[in-house]
């Protein structure tokens, strides 16, 4: 590691509040009534209800969603042992990574403690306050009897991660490697470099999957751990060979796994062409591997490696397991992580790395894909998908092994649940897709010669969000699918100069021809225009062929809507269209109108679009509270220009739509305080509540708005959604992300259910 690491390694732990976590209050405490309910007397209440019934302190307390991360600083990394004091940095790390991957609160507690018997009464003591115990960096062989102990004496979780947290990483990692050499589980040799807590644990797990415990050789500092060696201990002699060999070297002749956990630069090129074809190598020392990736790598072309860097692909990080596998067994009050859940863990992941890996993830590598092979089998740590995969294995397979003291009944509202603790999944767009889900459309989608696009169509399919056609070409699209390692699974393809037929090509025609020849198109024009995929989609759709049509990933918008009107058309009622943003911010949602199509509004037309809004936001079960904006206040503006516009616009909503909760002209921070403004202007129809839908009086406000929030990151953006179409027609922003697409498309599912139920 280069000094300038170290260097900034310090100043990172030093700057601002010195170490890297704190505790946050959950509650109010502005008031002193507040402070009174928090503590003295108020708190007394909740002592006495967890007096009278134990099992209280999960509904009074943090206690259920708390770990202990606990050490005695005796194997700190790769520092050894360096006391309790020393390995706090380490252990705070560990509770910041259980926060942010899975919104596990942690106290970390140093003990300085070396005698076991001590340290074990010290964890005993403490443990009421706790959910769960993380033991971590403790030293072999006391590690084992403290840990056993514990899970004995206890009946919360207790987990020491260094031994079982690469285990179960490393296991997930060999099941899919093995999959790939086509090699089965029970006939594989293995070869285990490293004797330690960690070392011991991997081939347990590696046995409990299926490993025969003859085909593994183990090894410690001094050799092979074989029926000569009289200096080893009962946990070294659990993994005694019968077989005639002494060193690394011996071992490693016709192998096919290599498991390191012991010391850089102890494995040779020599020694990996002498094992099996297509060997599997897991060289983990770290920073310095067993062999370097490029050794290993260049002395055979069929190997599978894994390392514990992130520099290289398929680093065995830990990471991946302990933060997701808390969280499961915290939410159904597991009295252990027993072997049962540890396997699940391991089949979760695993699982994870053969599915589509999603834009957010490459991106977050720098990579354009990430394809199930032979450098991506295990996923990666920065996948939202963990907490939703690894928890709900661990926790139902608690619940199958009867630990489980709060059984899950749910498993959508569980899946949703862990979603939101991230943050990554907002509520609103999880309602969207789900009710999505029920009752999947045909969606045509027009720009599937781009990778985001077809990626999107086949997330959509996977999910069961939408039954996508594509509009393109065969061989390009193709050429995409090979050059991203991806399948469609069925998705069809249109190319509409070649799979459209002359007969069906020319009715497309008249029917465009009937609804414009009495606007100045004739039936050639009409004809040609067949041959654009925004008017070939949107006719399908309009034929019933299709029920959804998604466009403008590499059009101009104004350019995709105008097909759309010319083919669909505008609801009657209205006979005008709109666009509409959701800002997904912490507060929640704000839908925000219009942003991309009418300029300068006249009033009915800004009232228009309010109502189209708010029945919008109702298909969401919203109730709409709507600030219609300006400059000005409540006519405070007399002169001519938007504040009259869209005064005048409140005043059409107030006479024909008396009970919309909608007032204005106002400014955006008295629309999004209420206090704020029911103080100063107590008369408006909003009360004291926050607006949740802006409507803006021109086109230039609104589209201006919803592009800073999303630049400056305060809120992700979904949209724009297309307003006052008779059928569902939705127009992406260029260059849209995967994501965006996908969104998108659900809300043109829903937008689909609807348009055909009211027919």
């Amino acid at each position: 590691m280069e000094k300038s690491v170290y260097q900034d390694a310090l100043w990172y732990h030093q700057k601002g509040r010195p170490g890297k976590i704190e505790v946050v209050p959950t509650k109010s405490h502005h008031t002193q009534y507040d402070l009174s309910l928090a503590y003295t007397p108020g708190v007394a209440q909740p002592c006495r209800e967890i007096e009278k019934n134990p099992e209280d302190i999960y509904k009074y307390t943090s206690k259920g969603n708390l770990v202990a991360v606990i050490s005695n600083g005796t194997a700190v990394l790769g520092l050894g042992d360096i006391g309790a004091a020393a390995g706090k940095p380490v252990m705070e790390g560990k509770g910041m990574l259980f926060k942010i991957f899975a919104d596990v609160d942690v106290f970390d507690i140093e003990v300085n403690e070396k005698d076991p018997d001590k340290l074990i009464e010290v964890v005993k003591a403490i443990a009421p306050t706790f959910g769960g115990i993380n033991l971590e960096d403790i030293k072999a062989p006391e590690c084992f009897e403290i840990e056993e102990r514990l899970k004995e004496a206890l009946d919360i979780p207790v987990f020491h991660d260094d031994q079982h947290g690469t285990a179960i990483i490393s296991a997930a990692g060999l099941i899919n490697a093995l999959e790939l050499v086509g090699k089965k589980i029970d006939q594989v040799k293995v070869v285990v470099n490293g004797a330690g807590a960690a070392a011991v644990s991997c081939a347990k797990l590696y046995i409990s999957l299926g490993v025969k415990k003859e085909n593994v050789v183990m090894l410690d500092s001094k050799g092979v751990l074989n029926t000569r060696r009289k200096d080893l201990n009962p946990v070294k002699q659990q993994f005694v060979t019968l077989r005639e060999i002494n060193t690394l070297g011996e071992a490693m002749v016709g192998a096919d796994v290599f498991l390191g956990l012991s010391v850089g630069n102890v494995v040779s090129k020599e020694m990996i062409k002498s094992m099996a074809d297509q060997p599997i190598v897991f060289a983990m020392a770290n920073p310095t591997p067993e062999i370097s990736y490029e050794d290993a790598t260049s002395a055979r072309d069929d190997i599978i490696m894994a390392t514990g860097r992130s520099d290289y692909p398929n680093q065995i990080n830990n990471v991946l397991g302990f933060p997701f596998i808390f969280r499961g067994a915290l939410d159904v009050r597991s009295k252990v992580i027993n072997e049962e859940m540890k396997i699940a863990a391991v089949h979760a992941l695993a699982g994870l790395a053969k599915k589509y890996v999603p834009e957010l993830v490459t991106k977050a590598y720098g990579m354009e894909s990430i394809v199930f092979g032979k450098d991506y089998i295990i996923p990666k740590p920065l996948d939202p998908r963990l907490i939703t995969t690894v928890s709900p294995a661990v926790a139902k397979a608690a619940m199958d092994t009867l630990v489980a003291r709060k059984p899950i009944t749910d498993w959508d509202d569980y899946e949703r649940e862990l979603g939101a603790r991230l943050g990554m999944e907002n509520k609103l767009i999880m309602t969207i897709c789900d009710k999505a889900k029920k009752a999947p459309k045909k969606v045509v989608f027009a720009d599937a010669n781009n990778i985001k696009v077809v990626r999107a169509a086949r997330f959509v399919k996977e999910q069961g969000i939408a039954h996508p056609i594509l509009l393109g070409d065969h061989m390009e699209i193709q050429h995409l699918l090979d050059e991203n390692k991806m399948e469609l699974n069925d998705i069809p393809i249109i190319d509409i100069y070649k799979d459209i037929s002359g007969e069906k090509r020319a009715a497309y025609a008249n029917l465009l021809f009937e609804k414009r020849k009495r606007k100045g198109m004739s039936f050639d024009e009409a004809l040609e225009k067949m041959y654009n995929h925004d008017y070939v989609g949107c006719m399908m759709v309009e034929t019933g062929e299709a029920d959804a049509f998604i466009s403008g990933f590499s059009r101009k918008y104004a350019d995709t809507i105008r097909p759309a009107l010319h083919v669909i058309g505008t609801k009657e009622e209205f006979n005008h269209i709109a666009g509409m943003y959701i800002m997904l911010t912490p507060k929640g949602p704000l839908f925000l109108a219009d942003t991309t199509v009418n300029s300068d509004p006249a009033p009915q037309i800004i009232a228009d679009t309010t109502v189209l809004v708010a029945n919008e936001v109702r298909r969401f079960k919203i109730e709409p509270r709507i600030a219609v904006l300006s400059y000005s206040n409540f006519g405070a503006f007399k002169g001519k220009g938007s504040p009259v516009r869209a005064s005048e616009a409140v005043k059409i909503l107030h006479r024909d739509y008396p009970d919309l909760m909608v007032d204005g002209e106002m400014q955006a921070n008295y629309a999004l305080n209420g206090a704020l403004r029911n103080k100063k202007f107590p008369f408006t129809k909003l009360g004291d509540q926050d607006a949740n839908v802006l409507i803006f009086p021109n086109l230039s406000s609104g589209n201006i708005l919803y592009k800073v929030l999303q630049e400056l990151g305060t809120a992700k953006a979904i949209g724009p959604i297309l307003l006052g179409m008779k059928k569902s027609i939705h127009v992406l922003q260029m260059e849209s992300s995967v994501r965006e697409i996908i969104n998108l498309v659900a809300i043109a599912v829903v937008d689909a259910q609807e348009t055909l139920h009211k027919k």
